[in-house]
């Protein structure tokens, strides 16, 4: 390598400045440029805002950008840096994965210095961004194939002070729902790598489908929400209102039981909506077989009383993929 990733100003700087970080170049790119924006106003809350890190969830990169407009009038202490496109070839391309090397950024950290690009773009921001910061809000979206509410999550955290205070800062975003998700593929991920080091680490999911201007002022809600709660600017929280509603609900995965596959390779109906309490047995879709030379549709059904947080938007689905996510309310004892 030529170079070690660096950024090309100072984040100790007063005030607000701007510049990049710079991936170096590899064998399979040259170096890239990630836009970084940084509001110094001295003492207090150490805050990383990132997006991007999957290209073909817009809504982050958006909501960043936004958030650079209005924050050098409305911050009034600590340090805020923001990187509004972490993985500038996958949104060039709208692709979840880097198009370069077919990897997933976020399952690559910490990364590697000698590795392909998208383990560059992790071990750049390893090295570079996260190590000064206290607190991490990671701008998402759910993908263009679901229908998600607008939500704060985070995994389940073996220290229960982490873990406590992650879920407090999760539910101050008071979006509809803050979901405590146990995922099976945690490895690699920026959320493990933050939260190994003791920082708070909260991943906005920002619904799915389409970018419309209703979702992004509700996302746009929430982070303030949240930064009123650090004490980052001033202000009272609104409970953003979805679907004609100001509801907030905090729910839990398990991992073994509560992602509903399809049978068969069809064509999936919904028939509810997210954040609909479904009993034992009720249907909460239906697929029409392709391969079944019949014209009944196979019934998917809550597998027990549950909410149903994530639903397919109606799509072909192949055999043993996802249709429906379904969770429970907080279990106060856990």
């Amino acid at each position: 390598m030529s170079e070690a990733p660096h950024l090309t100003f100072d984040l100790d700087k007063a005030g607000m400045s701007n510049g990049h970080l710079v991936v170096p170049e590899g064998a399979d790119c040259e170096a890239l440029s990630l836009p970084v924006f940084s509001f110094n106003k001295g003492e207090g809350p150490q805050l990383l805002i990132t997006g991007g890190c999957h290209g073909d969830e817009l809504e982050g990169p958006i909501v960043a950008r936004r958030l650079v407009e209005w924050l050098p009038e409305a911050q009034v202490c600590g340090r805020i840096v923001i990187a509004p496109v972490l993985n500038p070839p996958a949104v060039k391309a709208c692709s979840r994965n880097t198009p370069i090397d077919g990897l997933n950024l976020n399952r690559v950290f910490p990364g590697r210095s000698d590795g392909s690009v998208t383990e560059r773009i992790a071990d750049a921001v390893s090295r570079t961004l996260l190590p000064w910061a206290d607190t991490v809000f990671d701008l998402h979206s759910f993908g263009l194939n679901w229908d998600f509410p607008p939500s704060s999550t985070t995994h389940p955290i073996a220290d229960p002070v982490l873990m406590a205070k992650t879920l407090q800062m999760a539910e101050a975003f008071k979006l509809p729902m803050t979901l405590v998700w146990e995922h099976p593929g945690s490895q690699g991920m920026f959320d493990t790598l933050a939260q190994n080091q003791g920082k708070v680490f909260v991943c906005a999911e920002f619904g799915g489908g389409t970018v419309s201007f209703d979702a992004i002022a509700i996302y746009e809600a929430g982070l303030r929400n949240a930064l009123i709660a650090l004490g980052l600017v001033e202000g009272k929280p609104d409970r953003p209102t979805f679907r004609h509603q100001k509801v907030t609900q905090t729910l839990e995965t398990r991992r073994s039981s509560d992602e509903l596959k399809s049978p068969s390779r069809g064509i999936f109906e919904p028939r509810c909506s997210v954040m609909d309490e479904v009993n034992a047995g009720e249907i909460i879709g239906k697929l029409y077989s392709m391969d079944l030379s019949t014209a009944d549709a196979i019934d998917i059904r809550a597998p027990g009383t549950c909410i149903v947080y994530a639903i397919r938007s109606g799509a072909y689905v192949d055999v043993d993929e996802g249709v429906a996510l379904v969770a429970r309310p907080v279990n106060p004892n856990h």
